[in-house]
């Protein structure tokens, strides 16, 4: 009784930090890069900060510490995955935090409602996911959900409105190259690794729009540089991928979506509050809890959908129980010590859109997640 009471305690001290540090690093992104407070209207200096750091972290990790070991990387898989994956995984958070220029940090939450939309049209427009009605009927819900709260948004602002959604369909793109390329090539990144190859990559990537878009601002301005607020800033951001890699390996996908959208109402409540000027409408919230009705039914269809590809036609009784120990599975898949390149007994998962459970500020998590994946569906297909 004491183990599963210390499980289940370590489990929601792990859910309580991903949602702190999510909700911390968004919080934290907003008030360095606003005007009305730190006064750092530079967001791809602040993304490249938090890709040199993690880079940085990585390399020693990896090269000095050993802690981990670097994958067999060739050129020919870097070229075709980590460069393109890169790219986009670097768009997607610097059009992300472009948007805090513009938006208040509520209705970009609100806005990130369109995720499952977005990756679900890439899905398909890629061939790794088939359109079905009732899915799209979520999915028309969901829009419907944005259009209403966009409307009712006090302060709309169409250039951050358009960065933010720019974001979403790059990160959204970038899910399913993960999918399409890592799959194919059966390559399991752990987080610290996928930090070592992604994140100088998508730091160089960064650096030609610094160089035309905010170097000649940077000279010119009068810039606040704290060396403990950068630095702080940083470490929250590379925290917030070791928990996510926690969360993941100790509650299946139910859990982790639930914890999303709590995380999203919790940080629209708190922007609220911290900074005034971020009012919302009963609009506002009518709107998103439209759209987050139709992110609720998606999530119940996907989830459904996985289990019943895990569960054959059995019993009530067994099928109860398979139902409980595929969940236990799938969260044992993701625990980094459980990550074995020769495992090839996992359950199948239906899509790329049923992995679309990974926080928007920390895409990264997913490469691990689908790698790994990728090589189980394959394995149960080749059994």
């Amino acid at each position: 009784m004491k183990v599963i009471n210390k499980s289940l305690f370590l489990t929601y001290l792990y859910l309580f930090i991903y949602i702190l540090l999510s909700s911390g690093v968004i919080l934290y992104n907003k008030w360095v890069l606003s005007p009305k407070y730190f006064n750092f209207p530079f967001p791809i200096t602040l993304t490249m900060i938090h890709m040199g750091f993690s880079g940085a972290v990585s390399f020693l990790l990896v090269r000095v510490f050993k802690v981990v070991a670097p994958v067999k990387m060739t050129f020919e898989i870097y070229a075709t995955c980590v460069i393109p994956i890169s790219a986009f995984f670097a768009s997607s958070l610097w059009f992300g935090n472009t948007a805090y220029l513009h938006i208040s940090v509520a209705f970009i939450q609100m806005l990130k409602a369109l995720m499952p939309v977005a990756t679900l049209i890439m899905a398909v427009l890629c061939g790794t996911d088939k359109l079905r009605w009732d899915v799209f009927l979520n999915m028309l819900l969901v829009s419907v959900g944005v259009v209403i709260s966009s409307y009712g948004e006090i302060h709309f602002n169409v250039v951050g409105t358009l960065y933010q959604c720019t974001g979403i369909f790059a990160e959204a793109l970038r899910l399913v190259l993960t999918q399409v390329l890592l799959q194919k090539k059966g390559l399991t990144l752990n987080p610290i690794t996928s930090l070592y190859y992604i994140a100088p990559c998508s730091f160089a990537f960064l650096f030609v729009p610094w160089y035309f878009l905010e170097k000649a601002g940077m000279e010119v301005s009068q810039i606040q540089f704290n060396f403990w607020i950068f630095f702080s800033n940083a470490v929250c951001a590379l925290a917030l991928n070791f928990s996510i890699f926690l969360v993941i390996g100790r509650t299946g996908a139910v859990t982790i979506r639930v914890a999303g959208v709590l995380k999203d109402w919790i940080l629209i409540a708190l922007s609220t509050v911290i900074f005034p000027e971020s009012a919302i409408t009963g609009l506002n919230i009518i709107g998103y809890a439209i759209a987050l009705c139709g992110v609720v039914m998606y999530n119940y269809i996907k989830v459904k959908d996985v289990k019943a590809s895990q569960l054959p036609t059995d019993s009530l009784p067994e099928r109860m129980n398979k139902d409980w120990r595929a969940e236990k599975k799938s969260s044992n898949l993701y625990a980094p010590d459980n990550i074995d390149d020769n495992d090839t007994s996992s359950g199948k998962v239906s899509s790329m859109s049923d992995m679309n459970v990974v926080d928007e500020e920390v895409p990264l998590m997913a490469s691990s997640r689908l790698s790994h994946i990728g090589r189980s569906q394959l394995s149960s297909r080749d059994a």
